[in-house]
C-alpha cells in the first residue's frame, strides 16, 4: 500500500482515485472474505483437533463454494457498472466527471481480483488452522514483491489503473500459491459437488453481469440527472442483477436455497450448521 502510494503520488490526483476504487471493492471483501475466514478458522480447528480431516476439507470445499456464490456476482458488477457506481457514491462537489472516469477504470481494475482476495481469506485459515502461520507469510511476501515489481512496470503505460491492476495480479500469484500448497500437502480437494457448482456460478454472473450491462446503457441519462434519480437507476440495476443472479443460479443448479439455508442456519452453542 505504502509503496503504491509513493508510484501514484507521481500522478495528480491518482492517490484519490486509488483510495474511492479500494473503499468500494473493501465492502465485499470485508462482508464476504474476511467474515468467511472468521467463520472457518474455528470450524477447521475443531475439526482437525478431533482427527476429522475429511470434515475439516469438506467445510473448506464448501466455504471455496458459498464464498464464490456471493462474490463473483459482486465481482460482475463492479466490472460492467463501475462508472454508475462511483458516479451515485462520490460524484458531488470537487469530485467532478474526471475524477469519477478515473476512479471507475481503478475499481474494474481492482474488481478483476476481488475473487482472490477473497480465496485468500478462505484458504489462509487451512493452514492457521495446522498451526502453520509461516507459510501463509512467504506467499504473502512473494505477493507483496510481485505487486511493487507489476506496479512500477504498470504504471508508466497504463498510469494509476496499472497500480490497480498489479494488485489484482499480485493476489492470483498469491492465491495460485496458497492453493498449490494445500493441495499439495493433501489440505484441499476440490471434491465433484464443488467442481459442478463453481462453473455454474460463473455461468449465473456472466448472466447477470450481461443482464446489467444491458440495462444501464437506457439508464445512462439518468445517471447525468440530480442525486435522487442517480440512486434509483443504480437501485434498479443492483435490485435488477440479484434478481437475475437468483433466477439463473435456480435454473443453472449454481445454489440450492435449501442447501444455502441448513449451512447458514446457528445451532445450539452458536455454531454454524454442519459444512458451514
Amino acid at each position: 500500500l505504502v509503496v503504491g502510494t509513493i508510484i501514484a503520488s507521481m500522478q495528480a490526483g491518482a492517490v484519490s482515485y486509488l483510495y474511492y476504487a479500494d473503499r468500494v471493492y473493501q465492502l465485499p471483501l470485508g462482508l464476504i472474505g474476511i467474515a468467511f475466514g472468521i467463520v472457518l478458522l474455528p470450524d477447521l480447528s475443531r475439526k482437525l483437533r478431533a482427527g476429522e480431516d475429511a470434515a475439516a476439507r469438506d467445510s473448506l470445499n464448501r466455504g471455496l463454494e458459498l464464498a464464490m456464490l456471493l462474490t463473483l456476482p459482486a465481482t460482475a458488477a463492479l466490472i460492467v457498472i463501475p462508472w454508475e457506481i462511483i458516479v451515485v457514491l462520490f460524484e458531488r462537489g470537487a469530485f467532478a466527471a474526471e475524477a469519477s472516469e478515473a476512479t471507475a477504470a481503478a475499481l474494474m481494475a481492482f474488481a478483476t481480483g476481488l475473487p482472490a482476495f477473497v480465496l485468500v481469506k478462505i484458504f489462509q485459515p487451512a493452514f492457521y488452522a495446522r498451526e502453520d502461520t509461516v507459510t501463509p507469510l512467504k506467499t504473502a511476501v512473494v505477493s507483496v514483491v510481485a505487486n511493487i515489481v507489476l506496479s512500477l512496470a504498470l504504471f508508466f503505460p497504463l498510469r494509476h489503473v496499472g497500480i490497480a491492476l498489479a494488485t489484482s495480479i499480485a493476489a492470483w500469484l498469491h492465491i495460485a500459491l496458497l492453493g498449490g500448497l494445500l493441495h499439495k500437502r493433501g489440505f484441499l480437494e476440490i471434491d465433484a459437488r464443488c467442481r459442478r457448482r463453481l462453473p455454474r456460478i460463473v455461468l449465473a454472473s456472466a448472466v447477470m453481469g450481461a443482464a446489467v450491462w444491458l440495462a444501464a446503457r437506457p439508464l445512462a441519462s439518468w445517471f447525468e440527472a440530480g442525486v435522487l434519480v442517480k440512486v434509483s437507476a443504480l437501485a434498479i440495476l443492483v435490485g435488477g442483477g440479484i434478481a437475475v443472479f437468483a433466477l439463473a443460479a435456480v435454473l443453472t443448479g449454481a445454489a440450492d436455497a435449501r442447501e444455502i439455508k441448513a449451512q447458514l442456519t446457528p445451532r445450539r452453542g452458536g455454531r454454524m450448521a454442519p459444512d458451514a
